[in-house]
């Protein structure tokens, strides 16, 4: 499946690789800490390195010190040394299209436009 960087498009979600990385994204989710919005949020990173790093939202009373689950991801990842990204994938505990719940969080796509080397597979469900 050839892709187009920053172009939104569903993937094989029978493929084992992109099975792993939504269900370690699910496990992630499982640890967000939302005491205000209830909304949970996992990811999971894929280096080149064969490397996932997890990441769940962290919110705080003055939401704006509230961090997504993207961003922890990334960070975890750069302070472990790794930059050069293959895959994402971002699970909610919401029902409907991810681009709907997700594309809200503007700071989550500019942090990933400005750090990224992702091939632009962003995946709908």
């Amino acid at each position: 499946m050839s892709s187009t960087p920053g172009k939104l498009m569903k993937l094989d979600q029978t493929d084992s690789k992109v099975q792993n990385l939504i269900k370690t994204a699910t496990s992630a989710r499982e640890k967000a800490y939302v005491p205000y919005s209830k909304f949970k949020v996992g990811c999971a990173l894929l280096t080149d390195k064969g490397v996932v790093y997890t990441g769940c939202n962290v919110e705080n009373a003055s939401f704006g010190m509230t961090i997504c689950a993207e961003r922890t991801a990334i960070t975890k990842a750069i302070s472990e040394g790794d930059q050069s990204f293959v895959s994402l994938a971002v699970v909610t505990d919401m029902d409907g299209p991810a681009s709907s719940q997700l594309t809200q969080e503007s700071f989550c796509l500019i942090n990933l436009a400005e750090i990224s080397t992702l091939s632009g597979r962003i995946t709908e469900d």
